[in-house]
């Protein structure tokens, strides 16, 4: 599925990311602070990628951009080159501490949002329950 920028107005998941409780505490955050936000992942993918986190007016999303999921109202892109996340596979996104110099916008907050890719089933074997 390919999205050339295009936003609707209540953006719906895709179901392909799963957002920890501390990311979403610092997303959240974020979207109070600086208005409304995209996720662009553009190499990296998947583990250990670390997603800029940038207010979605100041972002032109490019014609090889992937719309993956929406998290929490926030649509997630990637680049096409770095599509293939398995099918049976999904992103985990969450925080971790680091001192970056990046443009993310969680940086100013000595935080830094990463993805790892897992197997629900996998995870849910494990648990003993159902994703």
């Amino acid at each position: 599925m390919k999205h050339k920028g295009s936003e609707s107005a209540e953006p719906q998941s895709l179901a392909r990311i799963v957002i920890t409780d501390r990311a979403k505490i610092l997303l959240k955050r974020l979207k109070e602070r600086h208005g409304p936000l995209l996720f662009h992942q553009s190499g990296g993918c998947c583990d250990g990628g670390a997603p800029l986190c940038l207010p979605r007016e100041e972002f032109r999303v490019g014609a090889r951009d992937v719309l993956l999921d929406v998290i929490e109202g926030t649509p997630f892109y990637i680049d096409e080159l770095h599509f293939q996340i398995p099918v049976n596979e999904k992103l985990l996104l969450d925080v971790v501490a680091s001192q970056s110099d990046s443009f993310s916008l969680e940086c100013s907050d000595g935080m830094r949002f990463v993805t790892s890719s897992f197997d629900p089933a996998e995870c849910s074997a494990l648990s003993g329950t159902k994703s």
